[in-house]
């Protein structure tokens, strides 16, 4: 804030919103916690004041009550620093809450152009705008422009319908009050317990999403602290665990990488301090981290960095340096296929993500000058061993083919020893998902609750720990393979 204040820049800090303020029983966020936040960072030089109602809840308990309570106590401490309310239409009720905090003094609110609207987004543009016509704070929009608007961006959509979360969720949901998840995050969730096999049982993951964010200590739920309560509920369901269960077995649970990290505080400590006994319980010796995680980190050195990624990629950007120093992963995957499949960039977006139909022609302009006339002509029946497929094509008139590995058919080929119930010298893998870090080698000896192997799937990260102590006798798994729930992943003696 200070750098970006003293660079000259407007500074707009936000204050996430959860509980309500409204619910007398609900003290924890209450608005002297708002105000008291408010008042810090309007002294440390914010120029503008954000309420991110992340969930969708502000309105619990009526809208007007809890955005009033909440607009007004800020507003009679910070009359003219300017208020800017977002939120998310989770539960339906977007739009009249966002009416609420526009006539109870916020200054700014936000909303998705019609096409975009709704559900997990933000509540309609085109309904707010007519609703404050004649009003005294009528946004002057014209209502036919916004249409207009909102028209270019539904056809806009249509090229990214593989992505669409309609694919699973019809609807958006009022028990966003009970469970509080994020609209960024609920359409995740429910796609990660897809990923994860879970699908059927999301209604189950969304209640142990308020256990997962009890048993945490109710804490503010946005990006990454949300991932951490949401990687928990999915692996209570997943291990068919009550909050009980957790409790009780937590010295013995191969917890998600996010709960272990948030725990030993590596995202800092949150209002109130951390749940115990659950933090002692599973971290036991680990290290922690005290007071604000930045601190205790080694400096980053940007040209060390540049250097290394230029070293081990061609015609690396300042984005890429940037985008390296905060996602290493991310950036290093990005890079690795750019690397593989050339500039994709200049490919119109319906190819790049569904792929030419075959016999299409279509053009690719790399640079000023030169074009390449592509005509699709086949793709081979037949499977490779390594689970790819010929890709024939004509470019500028010359036949040339690929090898493209299907992953639709290599997920339908996925053959794996399952681990036997009931023997204690198998090991399963406690979830689907890509097999990213192996920490024994056959003929180690390991004790109880040892790191083995780090299992992701859809950014959800596992350490599966030894269950008990012995000796390893074989590693059924490689680096970046695919298991399945209960696929062996090694045995001890």
């Amino acid at each position: 804030m200070e750098a970006a204040g003293n660079a000259g820049g407007i500074v707009e800090a936000a204050i996430s919103y959860t509980g309500d303020v409204s619910d007398p029983n609900r003290t924890k966020y209450n608005l002297k916690y708002y105000t008291d936040l408010a008042d810090e960072l309007v002294k440390v030089g914010t120029h503008v004041l954000a309420i991110k109602d992340m969930a969708g809840v502000v309105q619990t308990r009526g809208a007007a009550k809890a955005a009033e309570m909440l607009i007004d106590a800020i507003r009679q401490k910070h009359p003219d620093v300017p208020l800017h309310i977002h939120t998310h239409d989770t539960a339906g009720a977007g739009v009249a809450s966002m009416l609420a905090c526009a006539k109870n003094g916020a200054d700014v609110v936000d909303v998705a152009v019609d096409s975009m609207s709704g559900m997990t987004s933000q509540p309609s543009m085109g309904a707010i705008v007519a609703s404050l016509q004649g009003t005294d704070i009528d946004t002057k929009l014209d209502l036919s422009d916004v249409s207009e608007y909102s028209a270019y961006w539904e056809q806009t959509r249509t090229l990214y319908a593989p992505f669409e979360c309609t694919t699973t969720m019809k609807s958006g949901n009022a028990d966003v009050y009970l469970n509080e998840i994020p609209g960024g995050q609920y359409t995740n969730l429910q796609f990660q317990a897809y990923s994860l096999g879970l699908g059927e049982f999301f209604e189950d993951v969304k209640k142990a999403y308020r256990q997962a964010n009890l048993l945490l200590g109710d804490i503010i739920k946005v990006t990454p602290s949300s991932k951490v309560v949401g990687d928990l509920a999915q692996f209570m369901v997943q291990n068919k665990l009550t909050a009980d269960d957790v409790l009780k077995k937590a010295e013995e649970l191969s917890f998600p990488k996010s709960v272990v990290e948030f725990l030993q505080g590596a995202i800092g400590e949150p209002h109130g301090g951390f749940p115990e006994p659950l933090r002692s319980k599973v971290l036991k010796d680990m290290p922690r981290v005290k007071g604000r995680p930045g601190a205790s980190l080694a400096s980053l050195d940007l040209d060390v960095l540049r250097k290394e990624l230029k070293e081990s990629h061609s015609h690396v950007t300042e984005k890429d340096v940037m985008s390296a120093a905060l996602y290493p992963k991310v950036t290093k995957d990005y890079l690795n296929f750019k690397e593989q499949f050339g500039p994709v960039d200049k490919l119109e977006t319906r190819i790049f993500l569904t792929g030419p139909k075959v016999g299409e022609v279509f053009d690719v302009t790399i640079e000023k000058g030169k074009t390449l006339g592509i005509k699709t002509l086949a793709v081979a029946e037949d499977l490779t061993k390594n689970g790819e497929r010929e890709v024939f094509f004509e470019m500028n008139g010359q036949l040339r083919s690929v090898f493209i590995k299907d992953k639709e058919a290599v997920k339908e080929l996925h053959v794996h020893p399952k681990a036997t119930k009931g023997d204690s010298n198998h090991l399963g893998a406690p979830m689907p998902g890509e097999v990213i870090d192996i920490r024994v080698k056959v003929g180690d000896t390991v004790e109880k609750g040892a790191p083995l192997v780090v299992l992701s799937a859809m950014k959800m990260e596992m350490v599966v720990q030894a269950p008990k102590a012995g000796k390893i006798k074989s590693l059924e798994i490689s680096l970046g393979m695919r298991l399945e729930g209960d696929d062996l992943v090694l045995t001890f003696e």
